[in-house]
């Protein structure tokens, strides 16, 4: 039965992904001539985002001409998830991306180089399909979980089992990677209960999700943005890492002051889903201008790892 039901989410989340594709003759031909594009841009200093809460500073800087206003080229390129994210951040595609401090202490730990440059305020939100009547963390035994190995999530996962004295083999931990696939899993009832952030949590809660945890709760922060660790060894990658940190903490402070509500179209639009922007979980996002991670949270990260 869970054989069947393994590859049951497989298939949807495969034509989930196929079919949020687009036709269009320009995406096709960012397909056909990735290469090209890459070679063109590459006096920019390219960055990985993906259309989640942590990266609206670097969206927000971009559109709103901060990057120029700091006299750097920045190009932001798009993904789903941070697996890709890793393979072109070890690839030297990109020279930055955003992360968790378990994917990049993992990283590190198989040989990638790289350093951090801020803590995000990315954060995780357990939900539970509303068609599987879970209302605690307990009820988790037999169901099936989104989350993603050697991430901030399989950490929390392990973590709530723990706590909750779940039996471990009991929970059945799914990876799928793609945010957007595993937000259609929520929405059409495939997966029993997934980790979301922002703001598909939010999208979630809209379709009467429960919530079952929050990592704000028992101040976990795993979000942060890295950089490789070569490309700070050339002097103009130094100057644009520069330039974009500064552009950042100017998205920050912007997006505080007009309150998340203001950008809840933009942010619909890179997302791909619809929420009610002034939700009250939402909206108590508080973006920090940059700073490091904090020691006891790489640590965290760390001893999990080792485990």
């Amino acid at each position: 039965m869970k054989k069947i039901a393994y590859y049951i989410v497989i298939i949807i989340g495969f034509l989930s992904l196929v079919t949020s594709c687009s036709d269009s003759n320009e995406q096709q031909q960012a397909v056909d001539d990735p290469f090209d594009l890459w070679k063109a841009d590459s006096a920019s200093l390219r960055v990985a985002v993906t259309p989640t809460i942590d990266c609206l500073p670097l969206f927000v800087a971009e559109s709103e001409g901060m990057f120029d206003r700091q006299g750097v080229s920045i190009s932001l390129y798009p993904f789903n998830a941070h697996m890709d994210c890793d393979t072109a951040f070890q690839s030297g595609w990109v020279d930055v991306m955003p992360s968790d401090l378990v994917r990049t202490e993992y990283l590190k730990s198989k040989g990638t180089s790289l350093r951090y440059l801020t803590a995000t305020d990315l954060h995780w939100q357990l939900l539970a399909d509303r068609n599987s009547k879970i209302k605690r963390l307990g009820q988790l035994e037999h169901k099936m979980v989104a989350m993603t190995r050697y991430s901030a999530t399989a950490m929390l996962a392990d973590q709530l089992v723990d706590t909750t004295k779940m039996v471990n083999e009991y929970v059945f931990r799914i990876q799928v990677n793609d945010i957007n696939v595993r937000y259609m899993m929520m929405k059409t009832h495939v997966m029993d209960a997934m980790f979301l952030p922002e703001p598909y949590a939010t999208a979630a809660r809209d379709l009467k999700a429960e919530l079952l945890y929050d990592s704000r709760w028992n101040d976990v922060c795993m979000g942060t943005l890295v950089v490789r660790e070569a490309a700070m060894l050339d002097t103009l990658r130094q100057r644009q890492v520069e330039g974009l940190m500064k552009a950042y903490d100017e998205a920050c402070d912007t997006i505080n002051s007009r309150g998340i509500a203001y950008y809840g179209e933009f942010m619909s639009r890179l997302s791909g889903v619809s929420f009610d922007a002034g939700d009250s979980l939402l909206s108590t996002t508080h973006f920090s201008v940059s700073h490091q991670p904090r020691e006891v949270d790489i640590e965290k990260a760390r001893t999990w790892l080792k485990r």
